[in-house]
């Protein structure tokens, strides 16, 4: 099995990545593979559709995701709301009935606002959504800050045997003959004719 986490910070290695990093910790002790994707700094320096392109492979062969952004202006990056806009228009089918998580890292506040935005996108494309203990949410200025933020930790880790426990379910139920649902087309309705 094999969950991607996605960093939506300019940062490759700021306090986004530090948080995904701790639920891979707790992913990798129950024998499950990771690998984070840089994101946001691919969409800062314009490779945009590259960086959807390549997510978009990798995405085929994973079995969870996990979204993290940091908090600029209230809410997600603005780097990671494009290339999440991109991602799950282009790759909706790989996408469905992957378990996904989300979490938000700020120094200060505008944490649950930014959780309440991503956490729409899996739930549109037909995801189960993982929680943890509280707020998926981590707290620091730098990377060294995150690791002193006790609460946070335990949060991502308990995100990380969240994640784990639903995955292994899963596997042991599609092995004990469960079936998945089957995506029904969607249904536009309009409001205004």
């Amino acid at each position: 099995m094999k969950v991607l986490l996605i960093n939506g910070s300019r940062r490759d290695n700021g306090c986004t990545f530090t948080a995904l990093s701790e639920v891979a910790k707790e992913l990798n002790a129950k024998n499950i593979e990771t690998e984070i994707f840089n994101a946001g700094s691919k969409v800062l320096k314009g490779e945009v559709e590259e960086a959807v392109k390549e997510a978009a492979e990798i995405l085929k062969g994973v079995d969870g995701i996990v979204i993290g952004s940091p908090v600029y202006y209230a809410s997600p990056t603005g780097e990671i709301l494009m290339f999440l806009d991109r991602l799950f228009w282009t790759a909706e089918a790989d996408l469905k009935f992957k378990p996904a998580a989300t979490l938000a890292s700020a120094r200060r506040a505008g944490t649950t606002a930014t959780l309440d935005v991503l956490n729409k996108y899996p739930l549109f494309a037909n995801m189960p959504l993982i929680a943890s203990r509280y707020w998926n949410m981590v707290h620091g200025g730098k990377p060294e800050d995150v690791l002193k933020d006790e609460e946070g930790l335990q949060i991502m880790h308990t995100l990380g045997k969240n994640m784990a426990w639903v995955l292994q379910s899963i596997e042991a139920g599609k092995n004990s003959g469960v079936e998945q649902p089957v995506a029904e087309d969607k249904i536009f309705t309009n409001f205004i004719r």
